[in-house]
């Protein structure tokens, strides 16, 4: 890594404007690097060397895009360890997950989108019979429905994954032809320079990747107001995704948006409790909990309740929390120390609310580091601000519920709907549950996903889809061709 990190501006490393900003190791809280700050003007001109390179890169044939990006792969996989170990300072991730679900996914993700590129663009659409009347005479109307490049892109990441977040964002936006401006989480922004060195080897083009990162909310206002701007993918809190909005609503720009979610965990009397325990307790103090697909709101029949609660706290007690570099660890630090006050006060509002905290609640014992026990919450209802409101922390609050219907609708009683799940013995009620639940994603009976399966919110979690084939439409627009036939 560099000494002094540049802005990557239409192919050049360029010096900020307004020096340079402390990464931290949520870890140890030393020192990672030093981050560029860019002025407002120089994320504009990132986006207008996008802008300039869009042209010529939307007609850049689909196999040479295609190498490209299965090249940026291939230099990634190779330099696998240093990437990883640069993004377990950055993140506090553990060794395991900074290895195989940050550095190694953003490389499947860039080979996923190498074969998206080759992707047919083109629909045929049956022909229509017009009949003759003001437009012309009587004839039969061919139609194409073809998927264009909507143009450039601002890819605002998140800080829970510098590695896989960018990428599903950069990979399928150039396998469309698009162009992009990446401005990454101002926690963690060294990994994507990384990815940016790793496009340029592989031979992307000037212009075509540019990455401008600041601590200052100014430099992603500008990344999103810029007039060279035409689409905006979001990942991050609900609330920011709405001032997003608000800004592209003014200049009509495309959305993708990835926001926050309160995951609701069905778990009927009939369910594998073990299957149940396993697969909650794995997911909410995933990346320390700062996961938004993460079942954070468990919604237990009664029969099963008790034993439910038990199981989930002794579960919560084999969940090492410690230094993520040593072997063993599950729960790193969180990202910083104010994330986790507002963790610490969320925990703490909860025993106001009434809550019952059965594991954790305490601050781990360690010298130095932002570390959170991983803590739940019995005894709680579906109206405290705990249930309802996105923590973003390794705690898990458990509701109970009587009759199916009332398990469908405190599910559904919620501001967000990214993904919820479902643990039941009798499919046909996995199933039938499952549907009426208003989510963009469920799980029955796991906890696992399909990468090929779109991925995206209901309500406040969120706008459009992404993932497999439908990254690929997230990042096009439709245009019709007719003629006569």
């Amino acid at each position: 890594m560099p000494a002094r990190q540049g802005l990557f501006i239409g192919g050049s490393w360029v010096e900020p404007d307004g020096g340079r900003y402390e990464v931290i190791d949520p870890a140890s809280e030393g020192v990672v690097g030093w981050a560029p700050e860019a002025s407002r003007d120089q994320v504009h001109a990132a986006a207008a060397a996008a802008r300039e390179a869009f042209g010529p890169w939307s007609r850049t044939p689909a196999e040479e895009r295609a190498a490209i990006l299965a090249r940026t792969a291939e230099h990634i996989q190779r330099h696998l360890v240093p990437y990883a170990d640069l993004a377990q300072a950055e993140s506090g991730a553990t060794t395991g997950t900074a290895r195989g679900m940050q550095v190694a996914v953003a490389a499947s993700r860039l080979k996923r989108y190498a074969k998206g590129a080759l992707e047919p663009v083109e629909q045929p659409l049956p022909p229509q019979i017009n009949e003759a009347g003001p437009f012309g005479a009587a004839t039969v109307m061919g139609a194409l429905a073809v998927r264009q490049p909507v143009g450039v892109v601002t890819c605002v990441t998140s800080y829970n994954n510098p590695w896989a977040n960018p990428a599903g964002k950069i990979a399928p936006a150039l396998a469309m032809g698009n162009t992009v401006v990446v401005k990454p989480a101002p926690q963690d922004p060294l990994s994507v320079y990384r990815m940016a060195e790793a496009l340029e080897a592989a031979g992307a083009p000037p212009g075509v990747v540019n990455v401008v990162s600041g601590s200052r909310p100014e430099v992603g206002e500008a990344a999103v107001d810029s007039p060279d701007v035409d689409m905006v993918s979001f990942t991050g809190s609900t609330a920011v995704g709405q001032r997003i909005a608000e800004v592209c609503g003014r200049g009509m720009k495309r959305q993708l948006m990835e926001l926050g979610g309160k995951g609701a965990a069905v778990v009927f009397d009939d369910a594998d409790l073990a299957s149940a325990v396993r697969g909650i307790g794995t997911t909410f103090s995933f990346y320390s909990g700062q996961i938004c697909t993460a079942p954070t709101r468990v919604l237990a029949q009664r029969g099963v309740y008790d034993r439910l609660v038990d199981q989930l706290a002794a579960y919560t007690g084999y969940l090492k929390v410690g230094d993520p570099r040593a072997e063993g660890t599950v729960v790193g630090p969180v990202i910083s120390a104010a994330h986790r006050e507002r963790i610490e006060s969320y925990v703490e509002l909860g025993r106001k609310e009434g809550a019952r905290v059965v594991a954790g609640g305490e601050r781990p014992p360690h010298d130095t580091g932002f570390y959170v026990a991983p803590t739940l919450l019995a005894e709680c209802t579906n109206d405290m601000r705990v249930a309802r409101e996105e923590i973003f922390g390794p705690v898990v609050v458990v509701i109970p519920f009587d009759e199916e219907d009332e398990g469908v609708t405190l599910a559904n009683d919620s501001d967000y709907g990214l993904i919820d799940y479902v643990w039941s013995g009798d499919v046909a009620r996995a199933f039938r549950v499952a549907r009426q639940l208003r989510a963009g994603g469920v799980g029955v009976n796991t906890v696992g996903r399909n990468m090929e399966a779109p991925f995206g919110g209901f309500k406040r979690s969120g706008v459009g889809r992404d993932v497999g084939s439908y990254a690929l439409h997230a990042y096009s627009e439709v245009q019709a061709i007719v003629w006569p036939g």
